[in-house]
């Protein structure tokens, strides 16, 4: 029989360029989002970190590890969004082995 939801994390590297407020009404938005669509495990909010390369010439962001479990086609949809939210210089969305 073929599961209906599938386990994830996600991480987002947010910009540290539209400051706290912006960093956290980010951080609540996707973890709406993710609670909409699924069930949110936990948000580990690693805080600001150096990159290892500029990105967009910022040399920190701030990390923020989502999991989640959810249904296979949310985590397209949830990439998606990401691609066009401004303040998010990188996102990567994993499937978790059970």
């Amino acid at each position: 029989m073929a599961k209906l939801t599938q386990k994830y994390e996600t991480v987002i590297v947010l910009s540290t360029k539209i400051g706290e407020d912006g960093i956290q009404a980010l951080v609540e938005k996707f973890k709406n989002l993710i609670s909409k669509h699924g069930t949110l495990e936990s948000v580990d909010e690693w805080g600001k970190r150096r990159l290892a390369y500029a990105i967009n010439y910022e040399t920190e962001g701030y990390y923020v590890l989502f999991n989640f479990e959810s249904k296979p086609d949310f985590p397209a949809e949830l990439d998606r969004i990401y691609k066009i939210t401004d303040g998010i210089l990188r996102s990567l969305i994993i499937a978790k082995e059970d």
